[in-house]
């Protein structure tokens, strides 16, 4: 069986939604590759995210991937001078194309920015609230309650893995780390696996001194070809489908170059059975490149 590389598409923005998505299901089409497309679906409270400005790394990235450039300055005023669209009701029939096409999708958060600055420092009730939203207005928009679950920013806090069982979904992808495992929470591993992001981002290289080979496309590609195992790379709508698509097409043909078969994040699950996988904590860590810290998948657990 080929490794298999696992398209992940974070969209987290109303301008995401309607442009970057449809453009990447172009370049998917063409290269014949599947992918999971993760949907923001409720207000879209992008300029909210100006508040991290204090966070180490925040400022670097922002001078690094062109901010501005990729998200568009009416994406960056909503939630502040201009109201917060409300992504699921204005952008439902984009979602839904994607859908027909034949891709997996699932909920990435019902307010991006509200999940990504407050899940780790909330507790359960505002987690259920904040995914019972999501899940409402997800399945309002697709008329089908979602199934996988891929958390805003990478970050969530010990009532989320529970909570992704409880509302049924079947896969969740929150975490970065090193392949598949079942997350452990209190000593009890939650049998909703964990198909964390393997691969740094292309929003975290551009611009970022010292990789070798400099170019981000060039060191994606050193990176699995050195570890030709399975991978999970996440993209956004807004920077992959927006001005880096050609880097993103290079990238395409590059893995399938190098023997990757493209797969959703369900079709990874299926090649493991839950009782093979793992067993892990979720920690948290700091990554080159991003700011703050995000849910890192830690050691395995010895049954």
């Amino acid at each position: 069986m080929p490794p298999c590389l696992t398209l992940k598409v974070d969209v987290d923005t109303l301008r995401g939604t309607r442009e970057g998505a449809l453009r990447l299901i172009k370049v998917l089409e063409r290269q014949r590759c599947n992918a999971t497309f993760l949907f923001s679906v409720g207000p879209d409270h992008t300029g909210r995210a100006l508040r991290r400005v204090f966070q180490a790394g925040f400022v670097g990235k922002v001078r690094r991937t062109s901010v501005v450039r990729h998200y568009g300055i009416p994406t960056l005023l909503y939630g502040t001078l201009l109201p917060g669209p409300h992504i699921g009701r204005r952008a439902r029939e984009c979602m839904r194309a994607i859908a027909r096409a034949g891709f997996e999708t699932g909920l990435h958060a019902y307010d991006h920015v509200r999940w990504q600055d407050g899940v780790a420092t909330q507790g359960r009730d505002w987690a259920w609230r904040e995914l019972a939203k999501g899940i409402e207005a997800y399945t309002d928009a697709l008329e089908v309650e979602p199934r996988v679950h891929g958390a805003a920013g990478w970050r969530v806090n010990g009532h989320v893995p529970q909570l992704e069982r409880e509302f049924g979904f079947r896969i969740a992808s929150d975490t970065r780390g090193r392949g598949p495992f079942l997350p452990v929470v209190a000593g009890v591993a939650i049998e909703v696996p964990q198909l964390p992001t393997t691969l740094p981002t292309l929003d975290e290289l551009l611009g970022q001194r010292g990789l070798q080979p400099a170019d981000p496309i060039d060191y994606l590609l050193s990176l699995t070809q050195r570890d030709c195992g399975d991978h999970v790379y996440t993209l956004h709508a807004e920077i992959e489908g927006g001005d880096c698509l050609r880097q993103f097409e290079t990238l395409l043909t590059g893995w399938r170059a190098q023997g990757y078969e493209f797969t959703s994040l369900g079709e990874l699950a299926a090649r493991r059975a839950l009782r093979d996988l793992p067993r892990c904590e979720i920690g948290s860590g700091r990554l080159p490149g991003r700011a703050g810290c995000v849910a890192m998948q830690g050691a395995e657990i010895t049954r």
